[in-house]
């Protein structure tokens, strides 16, 4: 038989089995079970929320049944009371795998906003439970009312956010991580009053703490000279307020503080050390982080915001390589290198070269910077 003419065979059977593959294998959505029970909260319960980041409300109904016997996802889905169209969606725990959801008050607020609740107050609004698998999806036939008492916050929350007094640093900026929220870290004189401003010039709209509690003018005297971390949250008239006791260098490979980093002013923190590499089988390691300590003896680590397994080369000192957020209680995560530039190790390349590292706790992101030391 001529030889194009079996290559034509071939490419034809080729053809014909992919095209009964792609048949026989052709996606379909699976059906799912509408839910006829909700669990919890039973129908008609009240809650007050609590401004507390911690503060939470459980939520559970029975699992849903898909077609092709996979696992359903969920959202726990909220109505203004008698009404049909959705003002808020949640996912259920784990991303939506979960037949629960453990909702913060912080997000039933944002639900009770949605509603039409004034701060403070109380309403009552709907809750159902949407199944989806796949393109397909099926709302529950059963809604339960929840009574919300929402939490006290400000309708007009002010667009930036400045430190005033003589108890302050006067003038000193807040950084916004989230909308409504406001963050500084700043030293307070201990006697004397400060106050928080709209504008740095101190002719704004002025706010004080009560206590935990944020509200308009006034203002506020320091219990205690130091340097603090501050979280003031709008949304929900509430503040944190937590002391700094230390800022500093963590070395991996020691599991240790290297050198501490001194309160410097306007956020920022910096020391100057030598930074001795260590030396493995495999050559030398730089990896390091920072650790913070509370003046209540809990410490917080603080790591890298983007990823990454190599040195800067030099990168500029803005560069997002350098980027800093909170990150998890580990010895070896979430770190940066340093550059060869920086061992001062008395076995390394540069014996007793001293490095200045300064961590920027302001601005739109959180930073730090590392260089030679003069």
């Amino acid at each position: 038989m001529n030889k194009n003419i079996i290559k034509a065979f071939a490419l034809f059977g080729a053809v014909f089995s992919m095209s009964a593959c792609t048949s026989d294998m052709e996606f379909k959505d699976s059906q799912v079970s509408a839910i006829t029970q909700l669990y919890e909260p039973a129908d008609g319960k009240s809650v007050t929320l609590q401004a507390s980041a911690t503060a939470s409300t459980f939520f559970e109904w029975e699992a849903a049944k898909a077609e092709d016997s996979g696992s359903p996802l969920y959202e726990v889905v909220f109505y203004k009371d008698g009404e049909s169209t959705p003002i808020y969606k949640v996912l259920s725990d784990k991303n939506g795998m979960m037949n629960s959801a453990t909702i913060t008050h912080k997000t039933l607020n944002k639900v009770a906003a949605a509603a039409g609740f004034k701060s403070g107050a109380s309403g009552t609004v709907s809750w159902s439970i949407i199944a989806s698998r796949g393109l397909n999806q099926a709302e529950a036939t059963v809604k339960h009312k929840l009574n919300i008492t929402s939490l006290e916050g400000f309708d007009e929350i002010p667009s930036s956010l400045f430190i005033m007094g003589e108890g302050a640093e006067n003038g000193a900026a807040f950084s916004s991580p989230e909308q409504g929220v406001y963050e500084i870290f700043t030293k307070l004189e201990g006697g004397k009053s400060y106050q928080f401003c709209s504008n740095n010039k101190g002719d704004g709209t002025i706010y004080s703490l009560d206590g935990l509690k944020l509200r308009e003018g006034g203002s506020t005297v320091a219990p205690a000279t130091g340097i603090y971390r501050l979280v003031l949250d709008f949304n929900v008239a509430s503040a944190t307020i937590r002391e700094i006791k230390s800022l500093g260098l963590f070395f991996c490979p020691n599991n240790n503080i290297m050198f501490d980093l001194p309160y410097a002013g306007n956020g920022e923190f910096s020391g100057v050390g030598v930074v001795a590499f260590k030396q493995e089988g495999w050559g030398r390691d730089e990896r390091y982080k920072f650790l913070m300590e509370y003046a209540d003896g809990t410490k917080q680590f603080w790591g890298t915001k983007n990823g990454t397994d190599s040195r800067p080369g030099g990168l500029a000192m803005d560069d997002p390589y350098y980027y800093i957020m909170e990150t998890g209680n580990n010895q070896w995560d979430d770190k940066w290198k340093f550059d060869g530039d920086f061992d001062g190790g008395s076995d390394g390349p540069h014996p007793g070269v001293k490095t200045r590292i300064t961590v920027l706790f302001h601005g739109a992101n959180y930073t730090h910077h590392v260089e030679l030391a003069d």
